[in-house]
C-alpha cells in the first residue's frame, strides 16, 4: 500500500529475452534428461516445481543476489533437509509440517546467507511429495535437489557467459 508511482520497470531487450529463454530451455531440459536417466519408471521425482522458479532467477535475473551459486545450491539443499526433517517429525499434522518446513527453511537460508525463494517451495515439496519422494528420506536433498540445482548452475555458467552483456556469477561465496 505504500508503493510509489514511479511506473513499471524497464522492458528487457529482445536479446535479453532470448538468452533467458535459451537458458531456461536448456537448464530445465538438462534436469529433465538427467531425471529420466536416473529415475526411469518413477513419478518424475527429479523434476520438482521449484526448479522452474530457480530457472527464472538464474536465467532471467542472473545479476540478482538470490540467483547466485551459493544461494541456488545452498538454498535448495538446506531447504530440502529442513523439509524432510519436518515431514518426519510432523507428518501426522500436515498443515503444521508444511508451515514449519517453509518458515524454518526461510529462517535457515537467512542465517546461512543462502536465501533463494524457490527453496521455500523445495521445503514444501519435501513435505507434500509422493510416497516415492518420502522414501528417499534425506537422500532427497542430494538427488534430486542438489544434483538438479548443480545442473541448473552449470547451464547458467555456460549460457550466461556466452552473451557479451551478461556475467554470471556475480559472486560465488
Amino acid at each position: 500500500m505504500r508503493g510509489t508511482l514511479r511506473g513499471s520497470p524497464p522492458r528487457a531487450s529482445m536479446t535479453e529475452i532470448l538468452w533467458s529463454w535459451l537458458g531456461a530451455f536448456l537448464g530445465i531440459g538438462a534436469v529433465g534428461l538427467l531425471g529420466r536417466f536416473l529415475f526411469t519408471g518413477t513419478d518424475n521425482l527429479f523434476m520438482i516445481g521449484s526448479f522452474g522458479a530457480s530457472a527464472v532467477l538464474v536465467y532471467g535475473a542472473p545479476h540478482s543476489p538470490l540467483a547466485q551459486p551459493r544461494n541456488l545450491v545452498g538454498g535448495h539443499i538446506l531447504s530440502a533437509l529442513v523439509g524432510v526433517l519436518c515431514y518426519q517429525m510432523f507428518h501426522p499434522v500436515p498443515g503444521l509440517a508444511e508451515a514449519i518446513a517453509v518458515a524454518s527453511a526461510v529462517a535457515l537460508m537467512h542465517l546461512t546467507r543462502t536465501l533463494h525463494p524457490p527453496g521455500g517451495a523445495t521445503a514444501l515439496i519435501a513435505v507434500i511429495g509422493s510416497q516415492e519422494l518420502h522414501a528417499l528420506g534425506y537422500l532427497f536433498a542430494l538427488v534430486p535437489v542438489g544434483l538438479g540445482a548443480i545442473t541448473l548452475l552449470i547451464v547458467g555458467l555456460l549460457i550466461n557467459n556466452l552473451s557479451a552483456h551478461r556475467r554470471y556469477p556475480e559472486f560465488w561465496l
